[in-house]
């Protein structure tokens, strides 16, 4: 009933979505969703690369560099230009549609502020057209759920606009957990101590990380435990606390090249509610800073700043409208 209703109220598209490749949304959800992702690029041992290719299998690709990492590849990652983000977006301004550009959180990459300048840019040779820059507060499907959320709205036949404000209101209630196998990636990007590192490795500790509640989010330690397998029970446990209405919405998993560990970290999560599930590669770039071995879980749930539930939403208010319509 709800979906047929929906659909009835589904209007012409009138805007684009965008989002740099940090989103790790897989790609036949960017193709069934009629997403753009413009792709961080980095060097691996001299040599560029693109982190997403529009139909590669990126399976594939995460497989082998993943593979070369842990064989020591020195690999260094860079912001995605202005230019690159003012060309990509050129094309739908072009064909008179409305502009929704998300990205990784201000307190980990300055990507998001290269997008605020390209909006600035297109604004002065664009005047009709409204571009919309949104900082999603999260990284991987952390950006990326948020921007499943915005293809929602817009499919309903909302504005730009209210895409926007969605992010804005609801990005802190997208909760963000991860653990990694080693502890030398987090300390080669400066999260823990030499020291911490040394000591954690010698007695098998395994931190949990989280995003944070700050104005400009970043990952910050959350807990400790020692060993694999219960560092992935702790990524359930706090799905389990701070998850909201788990049945209904979609919960996202990456791993930096472990999906075993990632699918039994779903198996925990469906036995909690959960039951709409993506599990994907994680994103290069981003993976490159927390190691081969990683897992994050990604849901909607309680504010990270508060810890308080979030009240109703733009989005389920518009589904209940439709709803009565119906």
């Amino acid at each position: 009933m709800e979906n047929e209703a929906i659909k009835s109220e589904k209007k012409m598209t009138y805007f684009d979505v965008y989002c740099d490749s940090g989103a790790n949304i897989p790609y036949d959800i960017v193709k069934e969703r009629d997403i753009h992702v413009i792709p961080y690029s980095f060097t691996i041992n001299g040599e560029e690369q693109t982190c997403y290719t529009d139909g590669g299998v990126f399976k594939d690709a995460a497989k082998k560099f993943y593979d070369a990492v842990r064989a020591g590849a020195d690999v260094k990652t860079s912001l995605i230009s202005t230019q690159k983000i003012i060309d990509a977006v050129i094309p739908s301004l072009e064909n008179g549609k409305d502009v929704l550009l998300t990205f990784i959180s201000s307190g980990i990459s300055g990507t998001y502020n290269q997008g605020r300048e390209a909006a600035k840019e297109l604004a002065k040779a664009y005047p009709a057209r409204k571009i919309m820059v949104a900082d999603t507060a999260n990284a991987s499907m952390g950006e990326g759920l948020q921007v499943l959320k915005a293809c929602d709205l817009r499919d309903l036949g909302q504005s730009v606009e209210s895409c926007a404000e969605w992010i804005e209101q609801n990005r802190y209630n997208i909760n963000s957990y991860l653990t990694v196998e080693d502890l030398k990636y987090l300390k080669k990007s400066g999260r823990i101590s030499a020291t911490a590192a040394i000591a954690g490795t010698i007695l098998n500790i395994k931190p949990v990380l989280k995003a944070d509640g700050g104005e400009n989010a970043k990952i910050v330690p959350h807990s400790k435990v020692r060993g694999r397998r219960k560092a992935i029970a702790a990524l359930a446990e706090n799905f389990a606390a701070n998850v909201v209405d788990p049945g209904n919405q979609t919960v996202a998993i990456c791993h930096a090249d472990c999906e075993e560990d990632a699918l039994a970290l779903a198996d925990m999560i469906r036995e909690k509610g959960a039951k709409d599930i993506i599990v994907e590669y994680y994103d290069l770039c981003t993976g490159s800073h927390v190691g081969p071995g990683t897992v994050a879980l990604f849901f909607y749930g309680n504010d990270r700043k508060t810890g308080i539930m979030p009240k109703e939403g733009i989005l389920e208010r518009i589904k209940k409208r439709i709803i009565r319509k119906a």
